[in-house]
């Protein structure tokens, strides 16, 4: 595998907590422009794994780095910056703000302008153009000047992804972005994931399998805090590890 391939790698990561070891010596590699799903059953160290990649956990022992920069130790802040953006958590949706406001805010958050409230409403309308691209390529331009707090369920996670697109990642963590959405909302936001993928890379925690096999180009197995498996996902879902652990603790 080319070292330019890997955008994201991991090595060794480890998390303890109270002598509880929640994630045990994951090493992970992302290559760059694919998405990877990192799955398991509850309680597999999906999300422990995913604070760490961010450094909203710090691992007890191991290394990551982004773009073949160490990051281990940076703060989520810095590492957004660097271009590696998390969905759901640094995208706050303001509820009482419209669609195209939480957008342009965003925008502001990527131009440092963040807490300049005071600006010219020149400065702000200026964003506006760029604002409405994005909530139109996340599908939501019947809904830009509804407020986010009166988005059906599905929408808003659509907005969350805009408002992270607008930060301009290389490379966006999408932490279960399939979580409480019905069947139709589901397909939405999978086309909208592919779009997205084009060109840049993504790497999302799933619980949701069929997603997982119809979206991911690489899928890495967790169970009991360490790798299990890792590969596309007609040879993860064949392999009788995975089956096993799936089955074994009644999630099929």
């Amino acid at each position: 595998m080319a070292e330019q391939e890997i955008i994201l790698e991991a090595s060794g990561l480890t998390k303890e907590f109270k002598g509880f070891v929640a994630v045990k010596n994951v090493s992970l590699k992302v290559k760059r422009h694919t998405i990877h799903a990192l799955i398991g059953p509850n309680g597999a160290g999906k999300t422990t794994c995913f604070n760490l990649l961010t450094h909203f956990l710090t691992p007890t022992s191991g290394r990551i780095s982004f773009n073949g920069r160490e990051i281990t130790g940076a703060s989520p802040a810095a590492i957004a910056r660097m271009g590696l953006a998390r969905s759901f958590q640094i995208s706050a949706v303001f509820p009482h703000l419209s669609v195209r406001e939480n957008v342009r805010v965003a925008l502001q958050r990527k131009l440092g302008l963040s807490f300049h409230f005071w600006r010219s409403e020149k400065v702000l309308d200026s964003l506006d153009a760029q604002a409405l691209k994005l909530v139109d390529d996340v599908g939501l331009s019947a809904f830009s000047e509804a407020q986010a707090v009166d988005l059906p369920y599905g929408r808003k996670r659509a907005l969350e992804i805009a408002t992270t697109l607008a930060l301009e990642p290389e490379m966006m963590l999408l932490d279960e972005p399939m979580a409480g959405l019905g069947q139709e909302d589901i397909k939405r936001i999978a086309q909208l994931i592919r779009t997205v993928a084009k060109d840049r890379t993504v790497l999302m925690v799933e619980h949701n399998m069929s997603v997982v096999a119809d979206l991911s180009d690489t899928i890495t197995v967790l169970a009991r805090g360490e790798v299990l498996a890792e590969g596309p996902y007609a040879t993860v879902s064949k392999n009788p590890l995975v089956v096993e652990a799936y089955v074994g603790t009644g999630h099929g």
